[in-house]
């Protein structure tokens, strides 16, 4: 699992925000657009995409992509 193609893929949830205004160093909760709906879509393609299951307390505590990023590879 690549960073960037993670970081892709993370910006891919988003329909409105546009995927350069992503990076692994964003936080992600201070995007205009993130939501609750956001965060299940996350879920949802960390599950899909990884075969790796994420909590909203993982969300939370995750503050940049590349934190999420770390949470899911050390879970694979």
């Amino acid at each position: 699992m690549e960073l960037e193609v993670f970081v892709a893929k993370f910006a891919a949830q988003f329909e409105l925000t546009n995927v350069e205004d992503i990076s692994a160093d964003t936080d992600f909760k201070e995007l205009d657009e993130w939501d609750s709906l956001v965060s299940l879509s996350v879920i949802g393609m960390v599950k899909n995409e990884y075969k790796v299951k994420i909590a909203g307390s993982d969300i939370k505590n995750a503050k940049t992509v590349e934190d999420l990023y770390n949470l899911v590879k050390s879970r694979m």
